[in-house]
C-alpha cells in the first residue's frame, strides 16, 4: 500500500502572510532550477506545492486527518500536531518549525528537505543552507574556501576543497586557471589585496568549474603544492612570486609547504575545518538576555545582552567560516527570550553544541576574568542518575498501538550529557587563558537552569565582569571579542577531536 507523509492541521499564521526571502538553487543532471523560499515567524520555508514539482511528491488534502496526505516512495513521515517533530521510517526527527498553512499552501520549514525528504527519497539529496543549494543526484560540487596572505615578497592564496577534488594549476597568459573535475563549484572566494601588483581578482571563470587568478604587473612565476585537510578535504597551496625574486620556472612544485597557522589572522577570512563523520553538524549560541531583561550593566553604560549578542553574531560567522557546520542563535536581534526557550531551540533543532553567553557583576569593582560553567546536578542525587541511564515510557501513535519513548524532565535533560559539558568547559578554559583574563574559578559548575533542558554538552561562558572598569572597556572592544571567538574556535575543534566517531 501506498504510504504517505501525514501533516496534521496547525494553526495557521495570523495577520500578515509570507515574506519573500533569497530563493535556493536545486542542482540535478537536469540542470538548475530555483526554489522558491518564504520566511514565516522568523522561519525560512518552502511551499508544499514548490517541492512537489521538483521531487516525486504527491499532494493532497485529507479532511479526515485535518491536514496533508504526501506519498513518497512507499515511505511513511509522521508530522505531531503543534510540534516540529516527526517520525520518519520509525526514528524521531526534529525540524526547527511546525508547518504553517498560509493561504491555499502549506508551507515546511527549509530543513525539512534534509532532515525528512532526502531519507526516504531514494536518490542522493544534500542541503547546504549556508550556499542556499539543494544537490540531487551525483553532482560533484566541491565547498571551496580560500585566503591570501601576503609573506614579503610573495603572495600566498590557500584553497580548501571539500571533498577532495582533481584538479590542475596552470597559467595562461595573464591568468592563473584552477580546473576541477566537477559539476560546479560552491565556492566562497578571497579578494585580491587592495594595490596588489600581484593578484588583481580572484573569480569564476568560463566554465564556472575554474577558479580564474587575475594576475598583475608584478607577476613573475608561481608555485603551488597539495596538503591534505581534515574530513577529507584538499588544501591547495599556491604562492605567487614576485619579479623582483630570483623566479623559478613556471609551476615549479613548493617542496613542503608550511602548514597554515593555527589560528588565522583577525582581517582574512577563516578556511574550512570540515568535521568528520559523526562529527559536530550543529550549534547553537545563546545570547544572553535581550529586550527589557539587559542583564549585567557597567559603570560606562555597556550592558551585557548587548555584548552577548556581538560575540555571538561574531561566534557564528566564524564557526560557519572555519568549520562549515550550521550555527543557530537563539536571538539575533534586542528580544526577551524565555529561559527554557533557549535550550528547546538546540534541543529542536538536534543540535551537538550549546554555548550561552553572558557577562557578570560584582559588588567589588576589582574582580574581573572569564568564568566558564557547567550544569550541577547534586541536588537532583539518585532521580540524576536515573535519568543519565534513561527510562521509557509507552506513548500511543497516531492510526493506534504505542511505541517506547524514552521520556526526561526537562529539568534534568542534560543529566546524561553532565562528563562531556564538563570536558568541552576544560577545553574552553584552556583556550581562553591564552589568550584573556581567567577568574580564579574558572570552571565550576552551577545549578544554571538555562543549562538543564539542553540535551547535549551545554555550557555557559562568563565573558567578563562589567563592574570591573578596565574589563567594561574590553568587552566592549574587538580585540577582546575577537581574542574570545578565537579562544571558542579552537575549543571546539579540540572537542570535536576528542568525541570524533561517538554518538549521542
Amino acid at each position: 500500500m501506498a504510504s504517505a507523509i501525514v501533516l496534521l492541521t496547525l494553526a495557521a499564521v495570523a495577520a500578515q502572510g509570507p515574506a519573500p526571502a533569497a530563493p535556493y538553487s536545486v542542482f540535478s543532471r537536469g540542470g538548475r532550477q530555483p526554489l522558491p523560499v518564504r520566511t514565516i515567524a522568523g522561519q525560512d520555508m518552502f511551499a508544499l506545492d514548490d517541492l512537489a514539482r521538483l521531487f516525486p511528491l504527491t499532494v493532497r488534502e485529507d479532511a479526515l486527518a485535518g491536514g496533508l496526505t504526501i506519498g513518497v516512495n512507499n515511505q511513511t513521515i509522521v508530522l505531531t500536531a503543534q510540534q516540529p517533530l516527526a517520525s520518519v521510517g520509525g526514528q524521531m526527527v526534529s525540524l526547527p518549525a511546525a508547518p504553517v498553512h498560509e493561504g491555499r499552501s502549506w508551507f515546511v520549514p527549509v530543513d525539512f528537505v534534509s532532515r525528512a525528504l532526502a531519507p526516504i527519497l531514494g536518490s542522493g539529496l544534500e542541503l547546504r543552507k549556508p550556499s542556499r543549494l539543494i544537490l540531487v543526484g551525483d553532482i560533484r560540487m566541491p565547498r571551496i574556501a580560500g585566503r591570501v596572505e601576503p609573506l614579503g615578497s610573495l603572495l600566498r592564496v590557500t584553497l580548501d576543497v571539500a571533498p577532495a577534488t582533481p584538479h590542475t594549476v596552470t597559467q595562461d597568459g595573464g591568468r592563473l586557471l584552477v580546473r576541477f573535475d566537477a559539476d560546479a563549484l560552491d565556492a566562497q572566494l578571497p579578494a585580491a589585496p587592495a594595490g596588489s601588483e600581484l593578484l588583481q581578482a580572484v573569480r569564476l571563470a568560463d566554465p564556472p568549474t575554474v577558479v580564474a587568478f587575475d594576475l598583475g604587473p608584478r607577476f613573475a612565476s608561481f608555485r603551488t603544492a597539495d596538503q591534505p585537510a581534515p574530513g577529507g578535504a584538499t588544501r591547495i597551496v599556491i604562492d605567487l612570486v614576485a619579479q623582483t625574486e630570483t623566479t623559478p620556472p613556471a609551476g615549479t612544485p613548493l617542496p613542503s609547504p608550511p602548514p597554515p597557522p593555527a589560528t588565522a589572522p583577525a582581517d582574512t577570512p577563516p578556511l574550512l575545518d570540515l568535521p568528520p563523520t559523526g562529527g559536530l553538524r550543529t550549534i547553537v549560541i545563546d545570547p544572553g538576555h535581550g529586550g527589557e531583561d539587559t542583564g549585567a550593566r557597567g559603570a560606562r553604560g555597556t550592558v551585557e545582552k548587548t555584548v552577548a549578542l556581538a560575540v555571538a553574531r561574531r561566534l557564528k560567522a566564524a564557526l560557519e567560516g572555519r568549520l562549515g557546520v550550521r550555527v543557530l542563535l537563539t536571538r539575533d536581534g534586542d528580544q526577551t527570550i524565555a529561559i527554557d526557550q533557549r535550550a528547546a531551540v538546540a534541543n529542536n533543532n538536534k543540535a551537538d553544541l550549546f554555548v550561552s553567553l553572558h557577562a557578570s557583576a560584582s559588588v567589588r569593582p576589582a574582580i574581573s576574568g572569564a568564568e566558564v560553567f557547567y550544569l550541577s546536578l547534586a541536588e537532583y542525587g539518585d532521580e540524576a542518575r536515573r535519568v543519565a541511564r534513561g527510562a521509557a515510557e509507552a506513548l500511543p501513535v497516531l492510526g493506534g498501538g504505542s511505541r517506547d519513548i524514552e521520556v526526561i524532565p526537562w529539568e534534568m535533560a542534560q543529566a546524561r550529557h553532565i562528563d562531556q559539558s564538563a570536558a568541552f568547559a576544560h577545553a574552553v578554559e584552556a583556550a581562553l587563558r591564552d589568550r584573556v583574563a581567567m577568574s580564579p574559578r574558572a570552571v565550576q559548575p552551577a545549578p544554571l537552569r538555562v543549562l538543564g533542558g539542553a540535551n547535549m554538552p551545554a555550557i555557559l561562558l562568563e565573558l567578563g565582569v562589567l563592574t570591573n572598569p578596565q574589563q567594561e572597556q574590553q568587552l566592549a572592544g574587538d580585540d577582546y571579542q575577537n581574542l574570545v571567538v578565537q579562544g571558542l574556535i579552537d575549543a571546539i575543534v579540540r572537542f570535536r577531536a576528542s568525541t570524533a566517531g561517538e554518538t549521542r
